[in-house]
């Protein structure tokens, strides 16, 4: 294991002569320096920014549960990593409780509008939008899901009164903090000229500068919307005077939106059936759908089963030729048929039967590459759609937990774009995750399953995964941002520790790779570099690109938390 452990750090060195070709809408912000995975043995948080982590650890401290412990963290990523999620976007969460063994998955992602329409992004002429266009509008933005998810999962698992959990993120807003390189970075990629005046009255100085590192950002607007979430919870989000800012926010936009003070008082957050599944005896349970996420690592990992990956250590090229070539069919199916469950009738049976992924893994070829997969033949499918490729790579955040009790709680949260629609209303920025949904919306007359409709809630990818070993232990939770390559980064690590026994750090500081069902992908100016020949010579159409991945991972080994944190970001795993 340990000649394993080196040779992950080894390989996810890399060069910073490559450049990427890609640039991504969160965009890559540069690696930190090596570290260690951290260990514990009470109970850990590892999260996207050093001051949520320590919020989180802080209510565990108190005796906060998982779960507790996720809120504080969550609100406190609002603060402080505000161009990834927030209070006016939404999220999915998985619980573990080891006591009763149930995995319980919350839905919390954000809905259209009732006026919603399948021609939402379409020109007069029924041509799809421009995505910059479709971003920077009020029609992008969805209901806002994180306040009810938060709520939803305290008033489930929570310990402490609701309050306290609001604190750390409370004095955070009205103290400030100090501006991190990654936000700085990312709001001089935005420019003061794209952002909204509400945007550049918080985070750009008056000649049009960002708020450079270090400067004490302060937040008094984000401040009394914590406070009142606080006092009153999710309620006035929904039903009150924020909801009435959220409204007049979409409405006042540039390119205005239809979201109603109605559409906000029917939304709830929403328990969805897990999606598990076994990998070499593990039990690997995650978010179905909308999230495309669990049901495509459970697919690529079940056609990845019959080979022998332990015995090639990385970066072997044939690991990274079945890995994407696993996403390739998984993509496929995705494409096709994941959507909203409540709107549309996703074969979930069919896509994760025994025997269909095995029809499904024998197209996998060991001497050439598929390219393009098409999308199989599930059974027990009804209804008939055309493909949706839309794979995009947006702002996202994941922390993972776990408590002293051994509860764990993984929690992938966003607001698609970097920095959303930079709209903003009661403090926060909006999202504008209505874009994950199909722009065309029919092919050849076959409806899309992922296009917009009314109350409909958009595609994710995002994958909040916990994971039980063979005995039935929590073994690790894991999540990671990073769009539609989230799918690619969450299977990464899972094989990372299960079959070359990393440990989480390591598993994540190996370099990204796979496919989202077109070039084979990976992170650039890393170890990668070298496999890129061979890949070639079996017909991989091969493109480097910037990884956006924010990987955070706790896991569970022989009496031990250890955690693990993307090194492409700035977050931290901590615990006692």
């Amino acid at each position: 294991m340990m000649r394993l452990c080196a040779l992950a750090l080894l390989l996810a060195a890399g060069t910073a002569a490559a450049q990427p070709r890609e640039t991504q809408p969160e965009a890559a912000t540069g690696r930190t320096a090596q570290r260690p995975a951290a260990v514990a043995t009470k109970h850990m948080v590892a999260a996207a920014n050093p001051h949520a982590a320590a919020a989180g650890l802080a209510i565990l401290r108190a005796g906060g549960s998982a779960a507790d412990a996720a809120v504080a963290t969550a609100l406190v990523l609002n603060v402080v990593e505000p161009q990834s999620s927030g209070l006016g976007g939404g999220g999915f969460l998985v619980h573990f409780d080891p006591a009763s063994g149930d995995v319980v998955t919350l839905d919390g992602r954000e809905a259209a509008p009732m006026a919603a329409k399948p021609d939402r992004f379409l020109d007069p002429q029924g041509r799809p939008l421009g995505f910059p266009a479709a971003v920077a509008s009020g029609r992008s933005v969805g209901v806002p899901g994180l306040p009810a998810l938060l709520a939803e999962a305290h008033r489930r698992f929570g310990k402490l009164a609701w309050p306290e959990l609001a604190a750390p993120a409370i004095r955070l807003a009205e103290e400030g903090f100090e501006v991190s390189p990654r936000l700085n970075g990312l709001l001089a990629k935005l420019g003061a000229d794209r952002a909204t005046p509400a945007m550049r009255t918080v985070f750009f100085e008056a000649d049009g500068t960002p708020k450079a590192v270090g400067t004490r950002l302060v937040q008094p607007a984000l401040a009394r919307s914590l406070r009142i979430f606080a006092a009153e919870g999710p309620e006035p989000f929904y039903r009150g005077a924020i909801a009435r800012d959220i409204v007049a926010a979409v409405a006042g936009a540039a390119d205005p939106g239809d979201l109603t003070a109605q559409d906000l008082d029917a939304y709830r957050a929403v328990e969805r059936p897990p999606v598990c599944g076994t990998y070499r005896a593990h039990s690997i349970c995650g978010m179905g759908p909308p999230s495309s996420g669990g049901v495509a690592i459970l697919q690529m990992l079940r056609l990845l089963e019959s080979h022998d990956l332990a015995a090639m250590q990385p970066p072997n090229p044939m690991t990274v030729h079945l890995f994407t070539e696993a996403g390739r069919l998984a993509f496929a199916d995705r494409a096709r048929y994941l959507a909203d469950p409540d709107k549309v009738r996703v074969p979930l049976r069919g896509l994760l039967d025994a025997g269909y992924l095995a029809g499904r893994a024998a197209l996998i070829r060991l001497d050439a590459s598929l390219g393009m997969a098409p999308p199989g033949d599930p059974p027990w499918r009804e209804g008939r759609y055309a493909p949706d490729p839309t794979a995009r790579m947006t702002g996202t955040t994941h922390l993972s937990v776990i408590d002293g009790e051994g509860r764990a709680v993984a929690l992938t949260a966003s607001i698609e774009q970097a920095f959303g629609t930079r709209l903003m209303a009661a403090g926060f920025l909006l999202n504008n995750e209505l874009t994950d949904f199909a722009f065309a919306t029919e092919r050849d007359g076959v409806p899309v399953a992922n296009a917009p409709g009314p109350g409909k809630r958009p595609r994710s990818s995002m994958a909040p995964t916990v994971v039980r070993d063979p005995e039935g232990k929590l073994r690790l939770v894991v999540g990671s941002a990073g769009g539609a390559a989230i799918i690619n980064d969450v299977a990464k690590v899972l094989i990372g520790v299960i079959d070359w026994g990393l440990d989480p750090q390591a598993a994540i500081a190996l370099p990204n790779r796979g496919s989202r069902n077109g070039p084979t992908e990976y992170e650039a100016g890393t170890a990668l570099e070298l496999v890129r020949p061979a890949l070639e010579a079996l017909g991989h159409t091969v493109r480097p690109v910037e990884s956006v991945s924010g990987l955070h991972a706790v896991a569970v080994q022989d009496g031990r938390l250890i955690g693990g944190a993307d090194p492409r970001r700035e977050g931290v795993a901590l615990g006692d």
